[in-house]
């Protein structure tokens, strides 16, 4: 199944978003509600929060005074933090067991508001962020919850800033206009990207561009490349292993193919094909069929060994080259990657050959091949400067 993260800032509507996705089909595990539940009257939970803050908590009837808990752990870190350590693990272990109950072929999406507070992002296959602005939130928390200016801007400084939700976000959905607007949204982020990518994983079909078109550098690179490689190392867990940004989009300036390239580390082919392969096409990044290698530098030297996955994330392409640490190939991935950050004129050169050859061998198999003659001289090129500076990988 697909697991999908949302979440947003209070008041910007992301209640609304979850609803339109349950019309479409999806299975949605509000987090809101399961806290709800888990300290409803006669819970452990309650009972943990009564002996934690005393009766002061309590309504008339005995039910959790919300407005009375939340007076006393806004702004108050100590016990904030144990308030969730009586609520966060009840709320989890729920959650799976939500999740557990769902059909293999669902798209689970999970409500979660402090989603980028605890460090959840890894552990969805996409994170989508509804983002309003602050003034509009304000207003809609006056206008349905009743709060004055002051209690909603106090409420909104006390999560997340759009900066760190943005980071975690795969998808910004932008809430500031009518409810038609965001339904459009919501729609065409379900027909046209989690079915597809559902679909996707649970076949283990990773998306391939047929053709080569070069794009203009994305600034945003480096941040999407942070994102599946915090997926690639939760998909490792335990272990941690060394995950790098490589090819051409880990070059600033360059123009490239909108594929990130990124290699993961290993200690063997071995470890490569053992259960660490389920676990990255169970995290979106199956495994491509066939062998796969390196062509050597200089030629004639064997074939330099590797595995490779692919996102099955229909909208944002990525290969995950998986090399053993301190091979040929491993090393050559990075040393390729700092000399053309390091030199321009060598990065200037190649972007000529690139956009010569886009132009004259589209599809991939031949843009590749067609690289080899460059690649053999700028890697004598880079050789001489890692040993003039004292370059390590």
């Amino acid at each position: 199944m697909l697991m999908v993260g949302l979440t947003g800032g209070i008041g910007s509507g992301k209640s609304a978003v979850a609803t339109r996705l349950a019309e479409r089909g999806a299975v949605i595990v509000d987090s809101d509600r399961i806290a709800r539940e888990v300290v409803a009257p006669g819970t452990e939970g309650l009972a943990e929060i009564v002996a934690a803050f005393f009766d002061r908590v309590l309504d008339a009837e005995g039910a959790l005074d919300r407005a009375a808990l939340g007076a006393l752990v806004f702004g108050d870190d100590t016990a904030r933090r144990r308030l969730e350590a009586i609520t966060h693990p009840r709320v989890r272990a729920r959650s799976a067991e939500l999740v557990a109950a769902a059909p293999a072929d669902a798209v689970v999406v999970n409500d979660v508001p402090l989603l980028v507070e605890v460090g959840l992002a890894p552990t969805f296959h996409l994170v989508v962020v509804v983002q309003t602005e602050v003034a509009t939130r304000v207003q809609r928390l006056a206008r349905h919850r009743g709060m004055s200016r002051a209690e909603a801007e106090r409420r909104i400084a006390a999560q997340a800033d759009d900066a760190r939700r943005q980071a975690v976000a795969d998808v910004v959905l932008h809430n500031d206009g009518t409810l038609d607007e965001l339904h459009a949204a919501v729609d065409a982020l379900w027909q046209d990207r989690l079915l597809p990518y559902e679909h996707n994983v649970r076949h283990r079909r990773a998306v391939r561009p047929e053709r080569v078109v070069l794009t203009e550098p994305d600034p945003t690179w480096p941040q999407q490349y942070a994102r599946l490689a915090a997926r690639i190392r939760h998909a490792a867990a335990p272990a941690d292993p060394r995950v790098d940004h490589i090819g051409s989009t880990a070059v600033p300036g360059l123009a490239a193919k909108d594929v990130i390239d990124i290699q993961l580390t290993v200690d063997s082919i071995e470890e490569a094909d053992g259960p660490l392969a389920e676990r990255l096409a169970q995290a979106g990044f199956p495994r491509l069929p066939g062998e796969w290698w390196d062509n050597p530098r200089p030629a004639g030297e064997g074939r330099w060994e590797k595995r490779l996955h692919a996102s099955a994330d229909p909208a944002r392409p990525a290969y995950l080259h998986l090399r053993v640490a301190g091979s040929p190939g491993w090393r050559y991935a990075l040393l390729m990657r700092d000399h053309l950050r390091a030199d321009p004129d060598q990065r200037a050169a190649y972007l000529m050959v690139k956009r010569e050859l886009a132009a004259a061998a589209p599809d991939n198999g031949a843009y590749a091949t067609a690289k080899d003659p460059w690649f053999d001289e700028e890697h004598l090129r880079a050789e001489e400067w890692a040993a003039r500076t004292g370059w390590r990988p």
